[in-house]
């Protein structure tokens, strides 16, 4: 579904992805891990059109994605959940939403809309529960719910998150990832670009370990949680271990 070669991505004179190559078949759940600093969030930004400056190919259901701007890249079937949710505070929980669904109103799809936000509210309760406050007022846990259900209110073939657990006490990012693995089980492909490697890894079919803009390791999560280097460089004492012992 989505193929990434010889990726380079730059700030200025400074590149910070260094000829990266990965892939995510269709029904996948695929997470890149690596420390701050690796250029995991500037490859999400070149898939999603954010990022101006890159070299190499980007192809999405054999559509090539270079030049596309981030509207059209939606269109395709790629939602993004960007690193700090970036919803919008001063609109309601219910606006915020119907922003998601932005790219549909123009197809008729209303009344089809107005369905999917009732799926969210079922997913995500506690956004119906606050659905007419203002988004700014919601607690972080909440937020990235609602960053979550925003970005699935496009119908997406590919859902790309960026960091999710992020500043989140670790029942929330249980609940959350718990969600994740629902939507996976439902057939939604998803690529997870994520700190807490431990937890990652054990949602995920397959993981990318990348340092210092390349791609290091690759391989079955399975795999990589058992590899000696992975562990010590990424599933230490600092990270979360709440779905330790799950299948």
């Amino acid at each position: 579904m989505l193929t990434i070669r010889n990726l380079k991505c730059y700030y200025g004179k400074i590149m910070a992805v260094k000829g990266v190559s990965l892939s995510v078949a269709e029904g996948e759940f695929v997470t890149l891990i690596g420390a701050n600093g690796a250029g995991k969030s500037t490859l999400l930004e070149a898939v999603c059109g954010l990022l101006e400056s890159w070299e190499g190919d980007i192809v999405f259901d054999g559509n090539p994605i270079k030049r596309l701007d981030p509207p059209e890249i939606v269109k395709l079937g790629i939602s993004m959940v960007p690193e700090g949710r970036l919803i919008f505070p001063p609109l309601s929980v219910m606006d915020n939403l119907r922003l998601g669904a932005y790219i549909r109103y123009k197809k008729n799809e209303g009344d089809s809309i107005r369905e999917d936000i009732e799926r969210m509210f079922t997913l995500f309760p506690v956004l119906k529960e606050r659905s007419k406050k203002p988004a700014g007022g919601l607690s972080g846990g909440e937020q990235q719910m609602l960053a979550i259900a925003r970005a699935l209110m496009a119908k997406p073939r590919l859902l790309v998150l960026d960091e999710p657990s992020m500043g989140l006490a670790p029942i929330i990012v249980e609940k959350i990832f718990d969600i994740l693995r629902s939507l996976h089980s439902q057939g939604l492909t998803i690529l997870l670009v994520e700190q807490n490697a431990r937890a990652a890894l054990k949602l995920a079919d397959r993981g990318y370990v990348m340092e210092t803009g390349k791609i290091v390791l690759d391989g079955d999560a399975e795999d990589l949680l058992s590899d000696e280097d992975v562990k010590r460089a990424y599933l230490g004492q600092d990270y979360s271990d709440f779905c330790d012992g799950r299948e």
